[in-house]
Parts: structure tokens; C-alpha cells; sequence
């Protein structure tokens, strides 16, 4: 479904990304691993076009997203939760699931989300800077959802959240991967990222180190150690 080959990237003269190689197949939920400064969410930027790739070719469904502008790319399928979340906070939770779209939302695509993440439901009309920091990453999320993506990116989508919404977090990523949206994602939390994923990728200086599966990882814990500097 995605596709990256040698792809590099450079902020000015200082190349970033040197050579990147992954994959995400239908269906699939992949991790992208690695110390913080080694290239992850500067290779998700690259996929959706906000950072110009000098180097390499990005496929997602047989399409060339190196030819196609950056607004155009979530239109192809691709649902984007940057690390941040990148949610409007003066609109309202309501308003933000709008964001993107071409005309009002059926009803039926609103239950469904709702349905997901009962809590914005509840907060419909509060302005997204009110909800807490789990809450706006529901939120980021759902907007996605708004969209029927193929795939979903999420760059540290637990990150700064209080364990009790972690927990909801995960499983609802786990719940929207089992309905056929394909996942990556990239994810500090190593328990996190070896409980939602069936493979992973990790960077090291701007390329893949490793590339393999989750229960592989769980086998070998040293390269866990080695490449992340954490032990299970």
C-alpha cells in the first residue's frame, strides 16, 4: 500500500533522511522506531508531501506522491495525526471533524465517530483548546476517521497524555486497525508500539537500521537495548 525507497531529505544543506526504505501493506499496522533526532517525523512529513524528498520515490496504492501537492494527499486516503496534534482550538470539537471536508457531513458519518470516541460527543460544542491533551488527540484522530482514510499516520499519538486516556488511545488504534485502515506509527512508548504493531522499522541517522517483527523484538531484547537504548 505505502511504499518508500532510498528516499532522502534534506533541511537546507543538512540531510535528514539518507536513504529511507519501508513499507506498510494493506490492512498492516507497522512501528517506526528510534531514538529521538534520527529522522521519523521528519520521513512522515515526507510522505505527505510537507517535506520535499530530494532523493527516492514514495508510492502509496500504485500512485507517485512525489507528483501530487501536499493538500491533495489526504484525498488520496492517507489520514495524517501529527505529533502535536494540529487541532484548530478556537473552533469547535464539531467544527474541526468539518475541517477538509467538501460539503456538511451525513449524520450516519458522524455517529460513527461519535460512536468511537464518545467523550467528543459530549464536547461537540466546546472549542478544541478546552479538552484536554487526550481528549485533542481523540480528536485529531477522529478527524482522520472524518475522512476514510486507507492509512493512518500518527507521529507519538500517547505522547503527554495521562495513562488512564493512554489506554483508551491505544485501543481505539487497535479497534480502527482491525477494521481494515492500515497504521503507522510512530511511538516512544515501546510496550505501546510492540502491543499495536505486527512489524517495525527502526532509524538510525536518517535511515533503517532494522526491520523486522514485533515478535522478533520480543525475542531479542538486546536490539531493543542497542538501537533504543530501553530494556522491556
Amino acid at each position: 500500500m505505502l511504499e518508500l525507497r532510498d528516499v532522502e531529505a534534506s533541511y537546507g544543506k543538512i540531510q535528514v533522511l539518507r536513504g529511507v526504505n519501508l513499507d506498510v501493506g494493506a490492512g498492516e499496522s507497522v512501528a517506526l522506531l528510534g531514538r529521538n533526532g534520527v529522522g521519523k517525523t521528519t520521513t512522515l512529513k515526507t510522505i505527505m508531501g510537507l517535506m520535499p524528498q530530494s532523493r527516492g520515490r514514495i508510492r502509496f496504492v500504485d500512485r507517485d506522491l512525489g507528483a501530487v501537492r501536499p493538500h491533495q494527499i489526504a484525498g488520496l486516503g492517507i489520514g495524517y495525526v501529527p505529533q502535536g496534534r494540529g487541532i484548530f482550538p478556537m473552533l469547535t470539537v464539531l467544527e474541526n471533524l468539518c475541517i477538509g471536508l467538501r460539503a456538511k457531513p451525513p449524520q450516519d458519518k458522524l455517529d460513527y465517530v461519535f460512536g468511537r470516541f464518545p467523550r467528543l460527543k459530549e464536547r461537540a460544542s466546546q472549542a478544541g483548546g478546552t479538552l484536554s491533551g487526550g481528549e485533542q488527540q481523540m480528536l485529531a484522530i477522529a478527524r482522520c476517521l472524518m475522512l476514510d482514510p486507507k492509512l493512518l499516520i500518527l507521529d507519538e499519538p500517547t505522547e503527554g497524555i495521562m495513562p488512564k486516556l493512554v489506554g483508551e488511545i491505544r485501543q481505539e488504534i487497535h479497534r480502527i486497525n482491525r477494521s481494515g485502515v492500515s497504521v503507522l506509527l510512530v511511538e516512544q512508548n515501546i510496550r505501546t508500539a510492540l502491543n499495536l504493531c505486527t512489524r517495525a522499522f527502526i532509524m538510525e541517522k536518517g535511515a533503517v537500521a532494522y526491520a523486522g517483527t514485533t515478535a522478533q523484538l520480543r525475542a531479542e531484547p538486546e536490539l531493543i537495548h542497542r538501537y533504543l537504548g530501553l530494556a522491556l
